[in-house]
């Protein structure tokens, strides 16, 4: 069902105009922020389809950058996301892009400081939802709609299994999960709904076992 109740219908507080544009757009930011883990020195903003085409009008711009900052759609600084950046040492760069995507609302967000960097792909699919269709390369799908672990470990035997134990261990159940790889031997990503969230310890916990390179929750 596409629909859960009135309110999906209706669409999402937000500042701006559009759903799609400004509240969908915020969202992705702010997921991109939630996976990067804190506020991030650069960011390079690809934008694709009718992102590309109308996101100076649509506030698209505005409503990224204020998600990278952890504003909610609702939030009343959103307006003023551009200044806020740059007064807090943020550099933003933006790119419009003529390739062609699987969607019109496409997003592609590289953000960095000196310690690490992180590459994000999200699509607004309407009423201000979205979806994360890449990280760092690997495909997946990642809607909001539950807790995700994702899990960025080295592609070998059993390496789903330990982290399937120490869920099972600590009561998480598994709702959903994605395993993908870009090699064999190479690193992969899981990425798992649970019922409940993972709490910092079970986290901890994960991040011991072997082959782990790095443990985000959302």
């Amino acid at each position: 069902m596409k629909y859960r109740s009135v309110f999906d219908i209706i669409g999402p507080v937000m500042i701006g105009p559009s759903s799609s544009h400004t509240a969908g757009a915020a969202l992705i930011g702010r997921t991109a922020r939630k996976i990067f883990g804190r506020k991030p020195q650069k960011v390079v903003i690809t934008l694709y389809g009718s992102f590309a085409q109308t996101y100076r009008g649509h506030g698209t711009d505005i409503a990224l950058v204020g998600g990278l900052l952890d504003f909610e759609p609702s939030d009343k600084r959103m307006i003023n996301s551009l200044t806020i950046a740059k007064q807090m040492g943020m550099e933003v760069i933006f790119k419009e892009s003529a390739e062609l995507t699987d969607h019109p609302n496409t997003a592609r967000l590289y953000i960095e400081d000196e310690e690490f960097s992180v590459e994000v792909v999200g699509i607004s699919i309407g009423g201000g939802k979205v979806e994360i269709t890449e990280l760092n390369g690997f495909e997946l799908t990642l809607t909001g709609s539950a807790p995700v672990l994702l899990v960025l470990h080295k592609d070998q035997f059993g390496a789903v299994a330990r982290v399937a134990t120490v869920l099972a261990k600590h009561e998480i159940n598994i709702a959903y999960m994605q395993v993908a790889r870009k090699e064999k031997g190479a690193l992969a990503l899981m990425s798992i709904e649970t019922d409940q969230f993972v709490e910092e310890k079970v986290q901890e916990e994960i991040r011991q076992l072997s082959g782990i390179a790095r443990v985000t929750v959302l």
